[in-house]
């Protein structure tokens, strides 16, 4: 069986939390590589475990690396990246991949993706997606020769666990490249979307170009995401509706119980959390200004 080292991160255009970390100065310890993107709805679960990784086996010799690679163009700031690192917690060393030479590197090709290397610089196993946290908690376990009770991890706000059980609208990205529209906001069939008021459509979102632009889409999840961000320097009001009233105690946690939110920087909004039983709901989101970039639906 081949045996594929760990490629080096010079590649990385900058780092948040450690000087810069070369891969020949790692052997001897056991590294744990977590390619991330800021707005991905599967890295924000997934944190939660990473994060207590790196704190509970640190001593034991575990070096966490996280690798910020970027989705979508307003996710190479690095102001952005610095205060997702601060909201999450995060204080590993983290390389800023801006020109995906770290990821080519890796030939990765996933958000969330790990891993897993030995005190040799060999990477001996690898994971992409969210889940398999007990498998992934005894590999480090064994690359470090320790064994002991897992660690507890119980993620809150964006970072709780789907209800997979419930989620039955998949991942819908919203600019041209991801697909059009798929009817008009009063006829909406499960997992449709539609723009009402005046829109610019570009390659990797939508764009309001008058107040009062809306986007609706039917779905069936706990949770709904947008991914938003904010042409205009000044912040943008908007409007929640779930089935055309104010979401009450359904709010998501960027959200009051009166549909009111901020669209203040670029980053994922979670707009809605059922809190009774879930079912098939329309979901309305309106701008009060011009300048509200959205990307991508995320459910869970």
């Amino acid at each position: 069986m081949t045996r594929v080292h760990m490629p080096p991160l010079v590649g990385a255009s900058g780092w948040l939390n450690s000087e810069p970390l070369v891969a020949a100065e790692l052997r001897g310890r056991v590294v744990l590589v977590d390619f991330w993107t800021l707005t991905c709805i599967n890295w924000l679960r997934q944190e939660p475990y990473v994060r207590a990784w790196s704190e509970a086996y640190r001593d034991d010799g575990l070096v966490v690396i996280g690798v910020h690679t970027p989705e979508f163009s307003f996710e190479h700031e690095l102001d952005l990246v610095r205060q997702a690192t601060q909201d999450r917690g995060i204080d590993y060393p983290v390389a800023l991949d801006n020109d995906y030479k770290v990821w080519s590197a890796f030939a990765n090709h996933y958000w969330p993706a790990l891993y897993f290397v030995d005190a040799d610089g060999v990477i001996r196993d690898q994971y992409f997606g969210e889940g398999r946290y007990e498998r992934s908690e005894r590999v480090i376990q064994r690359l470090l020769g320790v064994e002991r009770e897992l660690v507890t991890v119980e993620g809150t706000g964006v970072e709780a666990e789907a209800d997979w059980d419930n989620l039955r609208t998949p991942e819908t990205y919203l600019g041209y490249a991801g697909g059009e529209p798929s009817a008009s906001p009063d006829r909406l069939s499960l997992n449709q979307w539609a723009l009402a008021g005046d829109w610019t459509v570009g390659p990797e979102n939508v764009e309001v170009v008058e107040p009062g632009g809306s986007i609706s889409f039917r779905f069936h999840a706990r949770d709904a995401h947008l991914v938003l961000s904010p042409a205009a320097r000044e912040p943008i009001p908007f409007r929640v509706l779930l089935d055309g009233e104010a979401p009450g105690p359904s709010h998501g946690v960027d959200v009051d119980e009166h549909g009111n939110g901020l669209l203040a920087e670029g980053r994922l909004y979670q707009l809605i959390r059922q809190r009774d039983a879930i079912r098939e709901r329309t979901l309305e989101v309106a701008f009060r200004e011009p300048g509200a970039q959205a990307y991508a639906f995320t459910f869970g």
